[in-house]
């Protein structure tokens, strides 16, 4: 499988949009950000997003963009899709015709894995991934109140 930066930008972005989807339009300069992405390139991959009806956009002061689903509704593999990516591991791009005009020996192989993973990636939603980050990601600790231990010194120096 050949996945380009271009297909996990868009995931990554996707699934900060999912995370932070309930609070309003989501700027694309703060995607840009949190995730280290150029904000020149997010807005080539959004408007491809856009074009495929993943996200919607808002104009103006308090901007951005929205998912145009619910995150368990989008499938990685759509967005995978959406730019212009492909889950193909044949040398020849499916067309087989990978030697000689003809499918190679292992043609069968590669594109029997191609399927699996567009399978894998078409199982799996945003919303699984946010669940999985949200269960994974240590939580603050709780509040805890003061407990007063009082220590007889010699009591231990007579046990060492």
């Amino acid at each position: 499988m050949r996945l380009t930066t271009k297909g996990r930008y868009a995931v990554t972005a996707m699934l900060d949009l999912a995370i932070h989807q309930g609070r309003g339009p989501i700027a694309l300069a703060d995607i840009a950000q949190r995730q280290g992405i150029s904000l020149s390139y997010l807005e080539q991959l959004f408007a491809k997003l856009r074009k495929c009806a993943l996200v919607t956009s808002v104009r103006g002061p308090g901007g951005g963009y929205n998912l145009a689903r619910t995150a368990a509704e989008i499938r990685v593999a759509e967005v995978i899709s959406a730019v212009d990516e492909n889950v193909d591991t044949t040398r020849c791009g499916g067309a087989h015709n990978c030697q000689n005009n003809g499918p190679c020996l292992t043609h069968d192989l590669w594109n029997d894995l191609s399927d699996h993973i567009f399978e894998y990636l078409n199982a799996i939603t945003l919303q699984q991934l946010v669940d999985k980050r949200e269960a994974t990601q240590p939580h603050p600790p709780t509040t805890c109140t003061t407990v007063d231990v009082k220590l007889d010194v010699s009591r231990v120096a007579a046990n060492t």
